[in-house]
């Protein structure tokens, strides 16, 4: 994918995050970016330009635990146009949310998933 391709970014924590949710997509047009925690003026400056996160469908996934808070609040200021995306306190973190529950999800905000994960088992 050219760095011009991107429709829409979907920002998370970790790898472990990316993965899980990775599982789920049935959509190319999705990026997914790690932070691996809050990020320096620097970095969010680099993933800016080359994301294109002025000009693209952003959406926020982050955990529900002091640091995606503290993350969650930060990107919020930098991109006052990203949509957020929650998970239950239940599960309190993107990897530990079941597949399914994510995908229902990520499925009502218009991101492409693979439908299997929405099937009544």
């Amino acid at each position: 994918m050219m760095e011009d391709d991107y429709n829409k970014v979907i920002i998370v924590e970790g790898l472990s995050d990316k993965k899980h949710i990775e599982k789920i997509l049935d959509d190319n047009t999705i990026t997914i970016v790690c932070t691996n925690g809050t990020i320096g003026v620097e970095k969010f400056e680099e993933l800016l330009e080359y994301y294109h996160l002025d000009d693209t469908e952003v959406f926020i996934l982050v955990d529900e635990d002091d640091s995606g808070i503290k993350l969650r609040k930060q990107l919020a200021r930098e991109l006052p146009h990203a949509e957020h995306i929650y998970v239950s306190s239940e599960f309190r973190e993107v990897a530990a949310t079941p597949k399914k529950t994510l995908a229902s999800i990520l499925a009502g905000k218009r991101i492409g998933i693979d439908l299997n994960y929405l099937a009544k088992w």
